[in-house]
């Protein structure tokens, strides 16, 4: 349960179900990460089990637990990996994810000991384990990306997705590009928006008093949140502030996230931007500085639809968002968000214009003040599948 989106989509889910009505199980790998805290009460946590804890953590652990048959299925998923001869070198590679999976299952323990359930969710990728290792009358299994920016070993991956009852998607785009990889699984496809719940961020975004981002006359604060990821796009913020300060723009761009930051720091020093992009590395508590900001900023090369946009549209935050693939299901272009083009010039010319546009700026933030972005209702669809 560290941060980021999928986590944060399924806190929104948890805190979504009427307990009154259903009793919720939680399974998790390992019982650690910021977001552990904001599983609601009602919530059964089902005990942390060694083998699964050691799947993704260093493999020096694996070793010190003495799960030597994750480690070994591990070893040989690297090397199936490096026999794997991707379609488009340049994409991320999802393959590994799919490798691991078959080949730790057989040293993974089953979990019919908690019972059958009416209904089990595979809420995150891979989703191998699920359909071995559960008992339930029903499974369902779901998307968070845009699968055709992703590398993937397809003939390894259909067996997977083909054996859930239901696919869930979290957006119309989503299942688009997904059905072009899979277009014969059409028929499994239900959409389920992320859910969200607008109290919970707006009560959070009061809790802190941040100092980070001092309010400076003049000078237009930016923030972006993610991890620091090839999917993020972080790496070209530099060179982008670079551009927007060359075009008369005084501002400071504020990164929240972890994973990959030394890319990103050898690219500030690059841009010589040490002055102007500012990286807060992880925070428990972001929303303080989305309501701290000026302008909330998703500069992703690709998304599933952000989280992050959502909770900063939550706040009332005029939100740019670069033109990825799936950005027209994440946000109505000029309505409660405008959309830049994904090049870094273009990217720096499309927010140079919108911070100029303080009518826009604020119709949107108007717009947004005006308009309901919770939706826990999307949790009957889940009922429905029951």
């Amino acid at each position: 349960m560290e941060l980021g989106g999928a986590e944060i989509s399924l806190l929104g889910l948890l805190q979504a179900f009427d307990y009154s009505k259903y009793d919720v199980d939680l399974f998790i790998h390992r019982h650690q990460g910021e977001l552990m805290q904001f599983i609601p009460p009602q919530v059964t946590l089902l005990p942390e089990i060694n083998a699964y804890a050691c799947i993704e953590s260093p493999m020096i652990e694996a070793l010190l637990r003495f799960q030597l048959g994750i480690l070994w299925g591990r070893i040989k998923a690297k090397w199936r990996m490096r026999r794997y001869q991707p379609r488009e070198v340049s994409k991320s590679q999802f393959a590994i994810f799919q490798y691991v999976a078959q080949e730790v299952e057989k040293h993974l323990p089953s979990l019919v000991q908690f019972g059958e359930y009416d209904l089990a969710i595979s809420f995150l990728q891979p989703h191998n384990y699920v359909l071995s290792k559960v008992n339930a009358k029903k499974k369902a299994c779901w998307i968070h990306t845009d699968y055709t920016k992703v590398e993937i070993d397809i003939s390894a991956e259909m067996p997977i997705w083909a054996a859930y009852d239901t696919i869930v998607s979290i957006s119309p785009d989503v299942t688009k590009t997904f059905l072009r990889i899979f277009p014969m699984l059409n028929n499994k496809i239900l959409e389920i928006e992320n859910i969200l719940s607008p109290l919970f961020v707006r009560k959070r975004a009061k809790e802190d008093i941040i100092e980070e981002m001092p309010k400076d006359e003049g000078v237009v604060k930016v923030l972006s949140i993610g991890r620091f990821h090839e999917q993020k796009n972080f790496d070209n913020v530099p060179d982008i502030c670079r551009r927007i300060l060359g075009k008369g723009i005084a501002m400071k761009w504020y990164l929240i996230g972890y994973g990959d930051e030394e890319l990103v720091q050898q690219k500030i020093k690059e841009s010589k931007m040490e002055d102007y992009v500012i990286v807060l590395g992880k925070k428990a508590n972001p929303y303080p500085y989305i309501e701290a900001c000026d302008l909330y900023a998703q500069p992703s090369r690709y998304e599933g639809k952000a989280v992050t946009v959502r909770e900063a549209q939550m706040l009332y935050k005029p939100v740019v968002i670069t033109n990825y693939p799936t950005a027209n299901s994440q946000i109505k272009n000029g309505i409660d968000g405008v959309i830049v083009p994904l090049d870094n010039e273009g990217c720096a010319q499309g927010m140079v214009d919108f911070i100029h546009n303080k009518k826009l700026q604020s119709h949107i933030s108007t717009y947004l003040r005006t308009h309901d972005y919770g939706n826990e209702g999307e949790v009957e669809k889940i009922y429905r599948m029951i």
